[in-house]
C-alpha cells in the first residue's frame, strides 16, 4: 500500500511506539504476554482507518493517536476473548493466548486490554470517542449472540445476515473511521458520515471473508470452515434461497449433521458454486465498496483521500 505508507507511514511508526507503551504490564507475567501480543499483532488495518479518517476530515492530532490505540486495544481484546469462546489454538499461524496460558489467563488478559482502553480515554477526557467505541463493542456482542441463535435453526434470511455482519464485523471498522474523524473535528455530523463510510467498508470486508471459505483464493487454509461451524454466509444463504426443495434439504442436512465430513462439505461448496452464490456475493461486495468510495468523494481529491481509496481496495482485493 504505497500511498498509505507515504501519507501516514510516520504516524503509524509513532503509533506503534505509543501502543506498546499503552499495554505495558504491571507484573512479569502480564508484561510477557503483552510483549507476545505486540510481536504478533496483525496489519494495523483499523488504526490506518483512524488516521486516514482524521487526515481527510481535518488533520491528525494527539487525540487521533489515542483513538487509534483505543480501537486497537478493543480489537485485540475481542480477538483474545474470541479465541477462548471458539477454543482456537492458533491466531495468525501462531499459538493463541489461551493455547499458551490457558483460558482463565486469556479472559483476564482480554479484560486488562479493555480496561486499558477505557482508562486511556477517561484520563484524557475523550468521552465522545469512548462512547463511539463502546457502542461498537455492544453491537459486536449482540451480533455474535444473534449469529449463535440463528445458527441453531439455519434459518437466516439475507436481511438478518446483513444485520449480523453490520453489528459483528462492520461496527468496529465504522467506529475506527468515526473516532478518527471526531478526533480531528469534534463534529458529531462528520463523525457520523465517516461511521457510515466505515460500515459499508466493513460489510464488504466480511463478504470477502465469506468468499475465502469457498476457495476463491489460495490463502493457505482449508475451505469449508464456516460450513463446519454452521455459519450462514452470503453465498450459502443465496444458494438456499434459490434452490429446489430437495437441494435445500440436502444442504441443510449436511450442514447440521455431516459438517465434519470433508467430502460432504465439498459437496455443499460445489452446489454453492454452481448456483451462482459466489457471483452474487461478489456483486454485493462490490456494491458496498462502490457506495463507500462514493461517500469518500464528498471530500477533495487529496493524497489522504487517495490513500483511503487504496486501503478500501486493499480490504476488498486482499488475498487473505
Amino acid at each position: 500500500m504505497r500511498i498509505v505508507n507515504e501519507v501516514i507511514g510516520k504516524e503509524l511508526a509513532l503509533f506503534e511506539k505509543k501502543f506498546a507503551e499503552s499495554v505495558k504490564g504491571s507484573n512479569p507475567l502480564l508484561d510477557r504476554i503483552m510483549r507476545f501480543i505486540i510481536k504478533r499483532k496483525g496489519k494495523q488495518m483499523r488504526p490506518m482507518f483512524v488516521f486516514l479518517s482524521a487526515h481527510i476530515a481535518s488533520g491528525i492530532n494527539d487525540a487521533t493517536y489515542r483513538a487509534a490505540s483505543l480501537i486497537e486495544l478493543l480489537h485485540t481484546a475481542t480477538l483474545v476473548h474470541d479465541d477462548v469462546v471458539d477454543n482456537a489454538n492458533l491466531r495468525r499461524n501462531f499459538f493463541s493466548i489461551n493455547a499458551l496460558w490457558k483460558n482463565k489467563i486469556a479472559v483476564l488478559v482480554g479484560d486488562y486490554l479493555l480496561s486499558k482502553g477505557l482508562l486511556l480515554s477517561i484520563e484524557n477526557g475523550d468521552y465522545n470517542i469512548l462512547q463511539i467505541t463502546s457502542r461498537a463493542v455492544k453491537e459486536m456482542s449482540e451480533g455474535e449472540l444473534l449469529q449463535m441463535e440463528k445458527a441453531r435453526k439455519l434459518d437466516i434470511k439475507e436481511d438478518i445476515y446483513f444485520e449480523i455482519i453490520r453489528a459483528k464485523t462492520a461496527s468496529l471498522l465504522s467506529a475506527a473511521c468515526s473516532a478518527g474523524a471526531y478526533s480531528a473535528t469534534s463534529d458529531p455530523e462528520i463523525a457520523e458520515y465517516f461511521r457510515l463510510f466505515g460500515e459499508k467498508v466493513g460489510i464488504a470486508f466480511q463478504i470477502k471473508d465469506d468468499l475465502f471459505d469457498y476457495g476463491e483464493a489460495n490463502i493457505g487454509k482449508p475451505t469449508g470452515i464456516d460450513i463446519k461451524e454452521k455459519k450462514m454466509t452470503l453465498p450459502l444463504i443465496y444458494t438456499l434461497n434459490n434452490s429446489d426443495k430437495e437441494t435445500r434439504r440436502k444442504i441443510i442436512y449436511i450442514v447440521k449433521n455431516q459438517n465434519t465430513d470433508r467430502q460432504k462439505v465439498n459437496e455443499v461448496i460445489d452446489i454453492v458454486k454452481r448456483s451462482g452464490g459466489i457471483e452474487y456475493a461478489t456483486q454485493k461486495m462490490k456494491a458496498y465498496q462502490a457506495e463507500a468510495i462514493e461517500l469518500l468523494h464528498k471530500y477533495p481529491d487529496t493524497p489522504a483521500r487517495q490513500a483511503m481509496e487504496e486501503l478500501v481496495n486493499y480490504v476488498i482485493n486482499r488475498a487473505y
